[in-house]
């Protein structure tokens, strides 16, 4: 896959995580009736949206890092009941694609990879 699909497809994961934490917590199956402030767990990824945006490989490295924590909120609350469990399942499989992107970006753009070969 091309640099430019991987910087493609980590912007259109990363705010549709985005789109899912706040919609969870705020309408869809809050944590209380009437929303809850954990839908303030979106905030961390809005501070990679421009980075992964411009395709700046320092934000694509710590976002690797922190989406892991969405990984491991999605797989617990996996099993709550009803919509939530749906939901969680959901931000697990989102978190997990976009964290392979985030890799296979970081991983195709290191300096070693872009230079041109040295003659020996």
């Amino acid at each position: 896959m091309s640099i430019r699909a991987l910087n493609a497809v980590s912007s259109v994961l990363l705010i549709a995580l985005i789109v899912l934490c706040v919609a969870w917590e705020a309408w869809l199956a809050p944590l209380r009736p009437g929303g809850s402030w954990m839908m303030l767990k979106a905030v961390p990824l809005l501070a990679a949206v421009f980075g992964v945006l411009k395709g700046r490989r320092y934000t694509f490295q710590w976002l690797s890092m922190l989406i892991l924590l969405y990984f491991t909120e999605g797989v617990v609350r996996a099993w709550d009941p009803g919509l939530g469990g749906v939901l969680a399942v959901a931000e697990a499989v989102l978190s997990a694609a976009l964290f392979i992107a985030v890799l296979l970006y970081a991983r195709q753009t290191a300096p070693s990879r872009l230079r041109p070969p040295e003659a020996g």
